[in-house]
């Protein structure tokens, strides 16, 4: 049996994801974000991601997420560039729960 991390991912599929962000030489830090980080997901819950960088940009969230999609998972993946949120609420959610993937 695969082991699952504390997230609801299985262990391998996890690492795979780590990998395709840290390849971004752009990611700086990716930090979990939602109901994942919360503990409160369900086996279909999306995945919510907030990514910080230099100078992140559309393109590069768009690379990542037709890289992401490769990998053929079972779940939705939301990613989003920290520095453009402008909702607040969102905003406090990610800086009040969030779990960085790395940094």
């Amino acid at each position: 049996m695969q082991e699952t991390t504390k997230y609801g991912l299985p262990e391998t599929d996890f690492k795979k994801i780590i990998a395709i962000l840290k390849a971004k030489s752009n990611v700086k830090q990716a930090v979990l974000f939602g109901s994942r980080a919360k503990g409160t997901f369900t086996s279909g819950s999306d995945v919510d991601i907030a990514l910080l960088g230099d100078e992140l940009k559309l393109a590069d969230i768009l690379e990542i997420s037709a890289d992401i999609d490769q990998l053929f998972l079972p779940w939705k993946f939301d990613l989003v560039i920290f520095s453009r949120i402008k909702e607040e609420a969102l905003l406090d959610h990610i800086n009040r729960v969030g779990i960085k993937l790395f940094c």
